[in-house]
């Protein structure tokens, strides 16, 4: 253990010579709380990381850290073959900013194991972080090409649209990104997903129709 913290007081050194008042203020006024924000900028971070080799404790005890990038410096350098699943949902449970949980599920979590096995549970979970990840995570699955069958697209559609009517801004938005990328891996499911929002901006508020059209244009944009 005296190692690995003598490590990461060598990364906060690193980190202090980067150092962004500027950066660090405007995400501080954005309501991002951290104990210590240094308002380094991902690349850079990405860079400091590329000095350390991967290890599980080290990873574990930056994101125990109350500091940004000690965070996102934890999902740079654990390893995907320990990071088990309660390990995850540990990580999940205690995230309060999206940009955490989108390099987490960025640098690790597509490439874990269990990443088919996760990912409708989390979308169907309560928590917004859960369903946040989830819907990232169904993002990248399908950006790998993965193929879902009757029943699991008859269930990710459904999660999905109710989403969009009426969830979390942050997770509406995961979820229409989610349905795009589901949209533009066929011309059928392009139609079924076009059906499908043609149904609902019927009855839809003149701000959800905006929001529907946005999602049918980058549809066709992107075929």
């Amino acid at each position: 253990m005296n190692d690995v913290q003598e490590i990461i007081k060598d990364i906060k050194s690193k980190f202090r010579l980067y150092m962004n008042g500027v950066i660090s203020q405007s995400m501080r006024e954005k309501g991002m709380d951290y104990k210590l924000n240094f308002g380094i900028e991902y690349s850079r971070i990405k860079e400091i990381a590329a000095g350390y080799e991967k290890n599980h404790e080290l990873a574990q005890a930056l994101w125990k850290e109350n500091i940004r990038e000690c965070k996102i410096m934890a999902t740079l350098l654990q390893p995907v073959d320990s990071f088990y699943k309660d390990i995850a949902e540990i990580w999940i449970e205690d995230m309060k900013y999206p940009e955490l949980a989108e390099y987490t599920v960025m640098n690790i979590l597509q490439h874990v194991d269990y990443a088919s096995d996760v990912v409708f549970k989390w979308i169907a979970d309560e928590r917004t972080y859960f369903q946040f990840c989830g819907y990232m995570l169904m993002t990248r699955l399908l950006m790998k090409g993965m193929k879902l069958n009757e029943r699991a697209e008859a269930e990710f559609l459904d999660q999905a649209f109710t989403e969009i009517e009426g969830g979390e801004p942050m997770v509406k938005k995961a979820a229409a990104t989610a349905l795009k990328k589901f949209a533009t891996q066929s011309k059928e499911n392009a139609k079924m997903v076009g059906r499908q929002l043609g149904l609902l901006s019927k009855t839809a508020n003149p701000e959800l129709k905006l929001y529907i059209d946005e999602i049918k244009y980058d549809i066709e944009y992107c075929q």
